[in-house]
């Protein structure tokens, strides 16, 4: 396993639903690749520890998430776990890392603003400006789309980039609140891809017209469209209409695909009346 020649005093974090740690603790037999590299992450970096989304110390916080925040994930099918993300001791730790390893996206999607929040304030990297939104379509895959996000650090010329899967209709959180500028880029990533973003301020079309049908940059988006745009002479004016890929005036002789240029019709009627 490659460990990038990280520095002994890597902060490594895990996130995992739960009953994992009391597995390490009391010595339990487990399966070592349920773990996703801890064992050795842990061996080499001391500073590699879990957190765990079932926790809820406190009643306070335990009746919060059975009346609140479970009825809420159940209801809007999005990962959400709020009264454990409150911990000052998981922020504090969010905050500090220098790797951060989730066992399913759902965690990942539910971590990401406070994760942000958490890097952009960050003295050490100050990872201020988002560069870009960008997804990956994978139409086989259930999990079909990739969504990059792209970060710079200006003090210490860093770059980051932070990716993780989504089902097609998933929805996930808007960056609007971090970063403003996430505004137009996840506009486009709507419009090109048709990824939603829970809160976002104004999640509309902002490439494509606004009857346009389906998203452009998905891989079975067909490379025609669905519509065309072309001035009506009869109208006298620009009008969209259903793409039509009538055959009728392709003429497959010699050289060329249609109708074939002027000299080569002048050479087969020439030889034409000679034969």
């Amino acid at each position: 396993m490659k460990d990038f020649n990280m520095k002994k005093d890597t902060k490594i974090t895990y996130f995992f639903q739960g009953g994992r740690k009391s597995r390490l603790n009391n010595n339990e037999k487990y399966a070592k690749e349920m773990f996703y590299g801890f064992d050795y992450f842990k061996s080499k970096y001391p500073d590699t520890e879990i957190i765990e989304f079932s926790e809820h110390k406190t009643k306070l916080r335990r009746l919060f998430f059975i009346l609140v925040e479970k009825p809420l994930r159940n209801l809007l099918k999005l990962p959400l776990y709020w009264t454990f993300l409150t911990s000052q001791l998981n922020y504090k730790r969010i905050k500090e890392s220098n790797i951060l390893v989730f066992s399913n996206n759902r965690m990942a999607c539910s971590v990401l603003p406070m994760l942000l929040v958490a890097k952009k304030t960050n003295k050490d990297i100050k990872f201020r400006q988002l560069i870009d939104i960008t997804v990956v379509d994978y139409p086989e895959e259930t999990q079909r789309f990739k969504v990059v996000y792209l970060f710079l650090s200006h003090e210490f010329n860093q770059r980051m980039i932070l990716s993780y899967f989504i089902n097609e209709n998933e929805v996930i959180s808007s960056l609007t609140p971090v970063f403003p500028s996430a505004n137009w880029m996840e506009r486009e990533v709507f419009d090109m891809y048709g990824v939603n973003f829970k809160d976002h301020p104004d999640l509309r079309r902002i490439l494509t017209d606004y009857g346009f049908e389906g998203h452009p940059l998905r891989k079975d988006f067909p490379l025609t469209g669905h519509t065309e745009v072309r001035y009506s002479e009869e109208q006298k004016k620009v009008i969209n209409e259903p793409v039509k890929l009538e055959q009728n005036y392709r003429n497959f002789d010699y050289e060329s695909p249609w109708e074939g240029t002027k000299y080569i019709k002048e050479i087969k009627e020439t030889n034409d009346k000679k034969n």
